[in-house]
């Protein structure tokens, strides 16, 4: 139930409002103004629902708190996995589908990584969650490397700096235009890999994000 004490999941309940909308009004506040922002009376404010609807769907805080990793860990975590596991004919390809993860906030949402990274900062507990989705997120791309017949060795360390760059761009808050970012893709997939992408996988990687 995602955290939740009720049974009724994303439908909508009327006056109580509903455990989706309490949870994506508690991850606005929580990305744009932190984790002290995230309070049961002022996401009841912003809902225009009462503040006792709350414990109709949620235990406490703490509950709505958990949901919220939860949510981080399925939607980031989760298109991290996918993005690894995903059709790739060549290694070169397999990282070009990873790379297309961080240009669409859709499937991975950098603020939402950002906001959680701070929050770690403040308790042991998140920290750990967070520590066990990065190396989660490694083992994916480690995983991948292996696919294609890279050695346990050199599949962990190309996947740390697969990795660890593009968390850099999280944590530096990086702002570099999509046009970079895309004129940029084909050369990290070469230091990553050791191979340079084809034009015919460049161009695949460039309609999937739009840019075709």
């Amino acid at each position: 139930m995602d955290g939740t004490t009720g049974t009724t999941g994303d439908k909508d309940t009327g006056w109580r409002g509903s455990a989706k909308g309490w949870l994506n009004a508690a991850r606005r506040a929580f990305v744009e103004n932190g984790l002290d922002a995230v309070k049961i009376q002022p996401l009841a404010a912003q809902l225009n629902l009462s503040r006792t609807s709350f414990y109709w769907f949620f235990k406490d805080r703490a509950a709505l708190l958990d949901a919220l990793l939860a949510q981080w860990e399925a939607q980031n975590t989760g298109a991290f996995t996918a993005a690894c596991e995903g059709y790739a004919e060549t290694i070169a390809e397999g990282v070009l589908n990873l790379i297309a993860v961080f240009l669409d906030e859709g499937r991975f949402d950098p603020q939402f990584d950002f906001a959680v990274r701070g929050w770690a900062h403040q308790s042991d507990a998140v920290m750990a969650r967070v520590n066990a989705a990065d190396e989660a997120r490694m083992d994916a791309i480690r995983a991948m490397f292996r696919r294609f017949g890279y050695s346990a060795a050199d599949a962990d360390v190309r996947a740390r700096a697969v990795y660890l760059v593009q968390i850099g761009y999280i944590a530096l808050q990086t702002r570099e235009s999509v046009a970079t970012r895309l004129e940029r893709a084909p050369g990290y997939v070469e230091i990553y890999t050791g191979t340079r992408p084809t034009e015919n996988e460049v161009a695949r990687f460039r309609a999937k994000v739009g840019a075709g």
